[in-house]
């Protein structure tokens, strides 16, 4: 592997953080199939190019996830009292998440990843239909949903706002402070998700140069100096747009990202 790949990675962090602070999401459904294809380019070995994949982008949304939760933050949108309810329960899945994903096949991965990313954006689109009297849950019950969120997170590498976004929408908690503390709730997320990637990483053979685990530096280092810098501008952004607006792209978006992930697990990689 070579480090010509760069620029790109820092096109794709820049891109990746004005996505961060819109939806508040990492990025990892953006990241990760675009890195997948940079790393077949690259020469990485079949077996290593999803988890690799995967493995950097939770790294990179440590530093995504910080710079929009800040902003967000600054805009008094992050429901506190929900991240810290949900913060046990997303580092244990998402520690665990990553062992599980480094053991399955490539194609059965992506599939995974492809289904979750379809099945929230049809429970977004839906989620107009929500029930007023519907409530965030217990203390115990929302560190349970922690652990689910982590524990996919952490197979597919993102910040869990795909499945969080939603069921605080459900929820009734408003779109934009739902979108707001999902970015702060992708920063437990990733550090948990990353520190078990590089753990399932240290026993492959097949790792490029410059790697730690599952975690790839060059891609990680141009696409989280970018992603700092671009993520308040899409917070602005997101602010600024009207609630079914914000709900629609975000499922519009997950959907195209579904299906490209669907035609790696069918024709591979």
């Amino acid at each position: 592997m070579t480090l010509a790949f760069v620029p790109a990675y820092v096109a794709l962090g820049a891109f990746v953080g004005f996505l961060a602070g819109l939806f508040g999401i990492g990025g990892g459904f953006t990241i990760v199939p675009v890195l997948a294809a940079a790393f077949v380019h690259q020469g990485v070995a079949a077996a290593t190019v999803l988890p690799l994949a995967i493995g950097t982008s939770a790294a990179t949304i440590v530093f995504t996830a910080f710079a929009s939760a800040r902003a967000h933050h600054r805009r008094g949108a992050v429901v506190w009292p929900v991240v810290r309810a949900m913060a046990p329960g997303l580092v244990v899945g998402s520690l665990i998440g990553p062992q599980i994903a480094s053991a399955l096949p490539a194609r059965v991965l992506a599939a995974v990843f492809g289904t979750f990313t379809w099945y929230t954006a049809a429970r977004m689109v839906r989620s107009a239909d929500t029930q007023p009297t519907r409530a965030l849950p217990g203390t115990l019950a929302m560190a349970g949903v922690g652990t689910g969120i982590g524990l996919v997170a952490g197979m597919v590498g993102t910040g869990g706002a795909f499945l969080a976004v939603p069921f605080m929408v459900r929820c009734n908690v408003k779109v934009h402070a739902a979108v707001a503390t999902s970015a702060a709730i992708g920063w437990p997320v990733s550090v948990a998700a990353t520190i078990g990637y590089v753990i399932a990483g240290l026993r492959s053979p097949a790792l490029p140069p410059h790697a730690i685990g599952y975690v790839y530096l060059p891609a990680l280092a141009g696409i989280a100096v970018a992603s700092i810098l671009t993520a308040p501008f899409g917070a602005r952004v997101a602010h600024a747009w009207p609630r079914d607006r914000l709900r629609i792209a975000f499922a519009v978006m997950l959907g195209i990202l579904g299906a490209f992930m669907w035609k790696n697990a069918l024709v591979g990689l």
